[in-house]
């Protein structure tokens, strides 16, 4: 393993100036900085943070990385991991990808101050999850797929969900299908998506190009993606929301336009959190298990890190959960 002395040398400088410049200290002028930086990328330099340049030790403790700490998504997935971890005798340590390049979640990463991630966070680089695997540092990212044998990966079926979603809405009798989105970019969104139309497809159903409306995956998009579907008029008889939050704010919209949701409009969600069971009327969704989601993780890193796993993708199915918020189309 590359020390900071190698990375130096290679680099033609003191090793003081080296530490420095991997420390973004501003007393390295900016060429001297990249030059190190180059020289530390050309050797896989990855500094540790408990104790630079030794032997690294076990500290029993994994990371998760999530795009957000706040709502109840990622409450579930990181309690389901914790108590995974707990039996074992790990430690959790929870983390946001907020921050970029200074955050907690880069050094979890570049200085390998957990034994292991867990990484469900969108904005945090592929490049950066690459360049951070280790042999004995095991990664295991949640509904993203990277292209690298040593990364496990735990992927939800959101095709399926989606198209289960769909399905439902058309069986019972609604053609008048809009979608409500998260991030275009979002691959989550972008299978949600793909399984509503290709539903639609399967059963000769046109795509309304003004019913696909983006919601950012917040109770507030969800609510203005609703209000614009009411106020472009001709509005759809159901609705699918690529998540539960969504849908909540999205059937409030639909509430103060004077609908009566299933009589007036059918709404169907996704991911089940547990919000959604107790809305007025409670929401039909799509369930993936969070909880079940990071217990999973959890023990996949514990068995890499101590008896070692031999699969590298794991498709989770996802269930209609069916509730008061979806009816037979009124005639």
């Amino acid at each position: 393993m590359a020390t900071i002395k190698d990375v130096a040398k290679l680099a033609g400088v003191a090793v003081s100036t080296a530490s420095y410049a991997l420390n973004n200290n501003s007393r390295v002028n900016s060429e001297t900085a990249k030059r190190v930086l180059e020289a530390a990328k050309t050797l896989n330099y990855q500094k540790n943070g408990i104790a630079r340049d030794l032997k690294r030790s076990k500290t029993e403790t994994i990371g998760i990385i999530v795009q957000d700490l706040s709502g109840p998504f990622y409450s579930e997935l990181m309690r389901g991991a914790q108590d995974t971890l707990l039996t074992h005798k790990y430690g959790l340590i929870a983390c946001s990808a907020i921050g970029g390049n200074v955050s907690t979640a880069t050094k979890f990463l570049r200085e390998r101050r957990v034994d292991g991630v867990i990484i469900l966070a969108e904005s945090l680089p592929d490049e950066l999850i690459l360049q951070s695997v280790r042999e004995d540092f095991p990664i295991i990212v949640l509904d993203r797929k990277l292209d690298s044998d040593s990364i496990i990966h735990v992927l939800v079926d959101n095709f399926s969900g989606g198209y289960q979603a769909t399905q439902h809405l058309i069986d019972l009798g609604h053609k008048e299908l809009a979608y409500i989105g998260g991030p275009s970019h979002n691959r989550d969104n972008q299978l949600r998506f793909e399984g509503y139309k290709q539903a639609l497809k399967d059963s000769g159903i046109h795509l309304h190009p003004s019913w696909i409306l983006q919601g950012q995956y917040t109770r507030e998009g969800g609510y203005s993606a609703g209000k614009i579907l009411m106020m472009q008029g001709n509005a759809p008889s159901a609705v699918f929301c690529a998540n539960d939050e969504m849908a909540v704010g999205a059937i409030k919209a639909f509430k103060e336009a004077g609908l009566k949701i299933p009589h007036d409009l059918s709404i169907i969600g996704f991911d089940d959190i547990e919000i959604s069971q107790y809305i007025s009327p409670p929401l039909s969704t799509v369930k993936q298990s969070n909880y079940e989601i990071g217990s999973l993780a959890a023990h996949l890193i514990y068995q890499a890190l101590n008896e070692g796993i031999e699969g590298r993708d794991y498709l989770l199915p996802t269930e209609l959960v069916l509730r008061s918020s979806t009816a037979r189309k009124q005639l």
